[in-house]
């Protein structure tokens, strides 16, 4: 018991090492462009690196944060389905509060993509089947992540993998929790539809005083 307790502590704990690494960030510093943290939503996810103007480097990012959500469940699963469901738990929270950025990150759109691609396939399927179904005809990214989040756990449960359905269900709780103020945006008429320009870029600090 001692040891599938450590096996699934170690798990939890590596997916959120793996999770917590911010692939937005990096790529944009590595490639000179302006901190991602200081521009649009000041997000480290994908959606945010598109406002740069480097679609390769966006692309790169969605398909990373992707990757460490299924390489957590999968090299975790070699210790149990249930260390596999807490190895996809720890990537998603450390997507969402890595610690190197004080707990400040993502809205986890990508990595509970690739959560799901780990632990059920299918529910890949429909969460992109949903996803573009629904920008194609709300041209909204956020509706369209908030409406396969929604739907990929209920698939799943009707296609009985109940041990993945329960843990979705619970990531995509997190991810409408995270989308809170994109909800507020899409009540109003505010929110900026895919390939609008945004105006959402946080003011420039203040000047410091003069002596």
């Amino acid at each position: 018991m001692f040891t599938d307790l450590a096996a699934n502590l170690a798990a939890l704990g590596f997916g959120y090492l793996l999770g917590s690494i911010p692939f937005g960030l990096i790529l944009t510093k590595f490639a000179g462009t302006q901190d991602l943290r200081s521009i649009g939503s000041g997000n480290i996810g994908a959606t945010n690196v598109l406002r740069t103007g480097r679609k390769g480097l966006a692309a790169a990012t969605l398909l990373l944060d992707a990757f460490k959500g299924t390489l957590a469940v999968l090299l975790a699963a070699r210790f149990g389905e249930y260390a596999a469901v807490l190895a996809g738990l720890g990537a998603f929270l450390g997507h969402l509060y890595p610690v190197w950025l004080k707990f400040v990150g993502g809205k986890g759109v990508a990595t509970f993509l690739g959560v799901s691609i780990g632990l059920a396939w299918p529910g890949a399927v429909v969460f992109a089947c949903v996803w573009l179904g629904t920008a194609f005809v709300t041209r909204y990214s956020s509706a369209a992540a908030l409406a396969a989040s929604a739907a990929t756990p209920l698939a799943l449960w009707a296609m009985g993998h109940t041990q993945a359905a329960e843990l979705l269900a619970a990531l995509a709780a997190l991810l409408w929790f995270k989308h809170r103020p994109n909800i507020e945006r899409l009540l109003s008429g505010g929110e900026s539809k895919i390939g609008q320009k945004d105006d959402a870029t946080p003011a420039p600090p203040a000047p410091p005083p003069q002596a």
